[in-house]
């Protein structure tokens, strides 16, 4: 079995996916079938031996539908070009055009059917009202003119829709306007062409071409402004694909030569000027610059970069040349996964959308069988109340007001329109959504546990602290100090050197160097013999240490060092792994946002403690081993919270895995990153509390789209109906039900436009 996805041509509606993923799903050979109707993708499991694409089409093709292969936007194994996706998009681009011109041509006519419709039935109740212009045959027959193009050219979708469901009893939105529509210019055809009929039944003197005119009018536009607004969902993701490089200046024997960025592979050495897109990832072998990253990470300021550091593709070179070895192209570049991840969680359901589809799934037909029994209804009961010409008209507008109105199209929109955006924010503030469900379940989160290494710290020890004893200098005691560490690989000796590197300080040649496993090491510069290290190191020395400094170090969670001759102590150096700068003020945001926050170490309950109370944090779990780490977020599950745990490490994964969301951050392993649900590009930890306000941001407009969606149709059908008609003589106009159901869509597509506007 192998999953693929497959661009959908002629979908239009939550029924047409319901309809695709039965038919799909009833062949031999096909698993699943997940149809997304914004996207306009399927993704299908299925066995290649077994059943091809030629068979799926051949099953569905009779319905309208068509499934085209299309590429990834970046290959897997190689970078091709986004022609399949551009080409996707200028077919869309292309029916958008049509749909255009179909709309410029109908809406004159519906508009101006419709004012002199309204002005025609105002007339008759409002006194002030001038009298109709035309008289009614007069209308009937200029409506029948205008409505014949409009039905059989504009309407042709909708006719189809008919056919098909005649022919294969397959319905969807098309079937239920196709039906409403055709029957309301067929009944009036037969009363105008046949006055004879027309007598014989009492028939009202006013027809319904204006009905046929208007409700296709109103819908060609409401499909016509969904359409385009559908385009502006995807935007992410076409943003996205414009930042890939299209070309690299690489070297080869000596020579610079510009190629196509399809040309490149691993283990070039490629140039990149100032202004210019880094063309794939890789590293730096010479030179060192200041590299725009905003794209991947969201953050604006730009990062400094020299030989040994990597860089990221399609990032921004914005000051000194360098050379660097690519070492990553195609689909396995940064960007690439960027993009693949983005495209998936935009085409993935939310548990909460299966609402809809259970929904939209039975909806069409019974729509179709509650507006016979209501047609039926009205006349067989109405006409023991009213005359039959007038139950047999009122049966009419209910039956085509009901089918009218409740196209389920604003269903179906509901929710994956607002997940493409949300997704789509997401990565544009450097937030990796894996799929819909991690989105939903992100919203519920009232605890999130941190782990301390790499997510509230840097990850990386640093000296904090240098204590110098009597008179010596404190740049000289670095000096010393870091000729001495430059000879260990310890990650405590490293931060030392690291330090004197910062400082600019040269350092000194040393002789009679020894390391002390566990405790230290010493040597002699100039003449001298110098010791560094902890306090065992100390304890065989027997010298006496500042028990006031090694407290205050250790309090702090810091590792003190010691350094000194044989006779005394010149100094005493704090090493820590230090806060990060905005750990702070991501714990105090998740508090406003009503979370609670814990840190998750296994280092000792001192050092944890007070890293806890620099941040804010309201519970410490220090001491645990990693394979507890995942017991530790099910014990804060059991306490009925809803838990998110964020870590960086191969040891984090189960503990992300076993969370509600897992929240891995960016620098880390790439274990950590396929175990969670959400990542954070960068590290960035302030980035979490954004994360978590898009999450309801999104959930809250699904669930306002959702609500109206439902509101609508239930509030819609029974006056669609004639509910009100006993008590008030109130019937809904199927011209007017038209223009709702087709605005219904378009106020769906545009609310979740509206969190491109949000704040997070």
């Amino acid at each position: 079995m192998e999953t693929k996805t497959y661009q959908v041509k002629g979908m239009h509606c939550a029924s047409c996916a319901s309809i695709i993923k039965k038919k799909l799903e009833k062949l031999e050979g096909v698993s699943s079938c997940n149809v997304n109707i914004a996207t306009e993708k399927a993704d299908i499991i299925y066995d290649f031996a077994k059943v091809g694409l030629s068979q799926m089409n051949e099953q569905i093709l009779k319905l309208g539908y068509t499934l085209e292969g299309i590429e990834a936007p970046i290959s897997k194994d190689e970078t091709s070009s986004v022609k399949s996706e551009s080409q996707a998009k200028e077919q869309k681009l292309t029916e958008l055009e049509d749909m255009r011109q179909k709309t410029f041509f109908v809406m004159p006519i519906a508009a101006t059917v419709f004012v002199l419709m309204m002005w025609e039935i105002l007339s008759h109740r409002l006194v002030y009202l001038p009298t109709f212009p035309l008289s009614m045959d007069a209308f009937n027959r200029i409506s029948f003119i205008l409505a014949t193009p409009v039905m059989f050219w504009i309407g042709k979708p909708f006719i189809n829709g008919v056919v098909r469901f005649i022919k294969y009893r397959a319905a969807n939105m098309d079937t239920l306007v196709g039906i409403g529509t055709l029957v309301a210019y067929t009944y009036s055809s037969i009363m105008l062409l046949f006055p004879e009929i027309k007598l014989l039944l009492n028939s009202p003197e006013g027809l319904y071409y204006d009905v046929t005119i208007v409700v296709i009018g109103f819908i060609t536009l409401g499909k016509y402004l969904e359409s385009k607004s559908k385009l502006k969902t995807g935007e992410a993701i076409e943003k996205l694909l414009g930042l890939v490089a299209k070309s690299a200046t690489v070297l080869r024997d000596a020579i610079e030569i510009i190629i196509p960025i399809e040309q490149v592979v691993i283990g070039d050495i490629l140039i990149v000027k100032p202004g210019q897109k880094i063309p794939v990832d890789g590293e730096i072998s010479e030179g060192k610059s200041s590299i725009d990253e905003s794209m991947i990470t969201g953050e604006s300021i730009p990062v400094d970069k020299t030989v040994g550091d990597t860089v990221i593709g399609a990032t921004i070179n914005k000051h000194g040349s360098f050379q660097m070895k690519a070492t990553r192209v195609g689909g396995q570049t940064v960007l690439a996964q960027i993009i693949n991840m983005v495209e998936t969680a935009q085409g993935s359901k939310a548990p909460i959308e299966r609402i809809a589809d259970q929904v939209s799934a039975v909806f069409v037909p019974v729509v179709l069988v509650l507006s016979v029994m209501v047609f039926v209804s009205w006349v067989v009961i109405g006409s023991e109340y009213m005359a039959l010409s007038q139950a047999l008209s009122l049966g009419l507008i209910s039956f085509v007001g009901i089918l009218v109105i409740a196209c389920p199209c604003a269903m179906g929109l509901a929710t994956p329109t607002a997940v493409i955006v949300g997704v789509g924010k997401a990565a544009q503030n450097g937030i990796l959504i894996k799929n819909a469900e991690s989105l939903e379940k992100f919203q519920s989160i009232n605890f999130v546990v941190m782990d301390k290494t790499g997510t509230i710290t840097n990850g990386t020890p640093v000296v904090t602290d240098i204590e110098v004893v009597g008179h010596i200098d404190e740049k000289i005691v670095l000096q010393l100090l870091a000729s001495l560490e430059k000879y260990s690989e310890h990650p405590l000796a490293q931060a030392v050197v690291e330090k004197a590197q910062i400082e600019k300080i040269s350092l000194l040649s040393v002789s009679d160097f020894k390391a002390f496993e566990g405790k230290g090491l010493e040597g002699t510069i100039a003449d001298t013999h110098y010791f560094a290290g902890n306090l065992k190191l100390a304890d065989d020395l027997q010298i006496n240490v500042d028990e006031n400094i090694i407290n205050k170090f250790t309090s702090q969670g810091k590792t003190p060092v010691v350094f000194a001759t044989n006779e005394s102590i010149l100094a005493y150096i704090a090493i820590a792994d230090t806060i990060k700068d905005d750990a702070k003020e991501a714990v105090s945001a998740l508090h406003k946002l009503g979370i609670k926050v814990a840190m998750l170490t296994g280092d000792n309950k001192r050092t944890a403690k007070y890293i806890a109370s620099k941040v804010g944090i309201d519970r410490v779990i220090a001491e645990v081993l990693p394979a507890d780490k995942a017991n530790e977020v099910q014990k804060l599950q059991d306490e009925g919270f809803k838990v998110a745990m964020v870590g960086d490490g191969i040891n984090d994964a189960p503990a992300l895995a076993t969370a509600d969301v897992g929240v891995a951050m960016g620098t880390g392993t790439d274990v950590a990153i396929e175990s969670a649900g959400i990542t954070l590009l960068g590290g960035h930890i302030s980035k979490l509390p954004k994360a978590i306000r898009l999450a309801r941001a999104t959930m809250r407009v699904i669930k306002q789209n959702l609500f109206w969606a439902f509101f609508y149709n239930i509030i819609g059908i029974p006056i669609a109906a004639g509910a009100l008609y006993p008590f008030t003589g109130i019937m809904l106009n199927p011209a007017i039900a038209g223009a709702a159901m087709a605005f219904s869509s378009v106020s769906v597509v545009t609310n979740s436009l509206l969190l491109k506007r949000y704040k997070i």
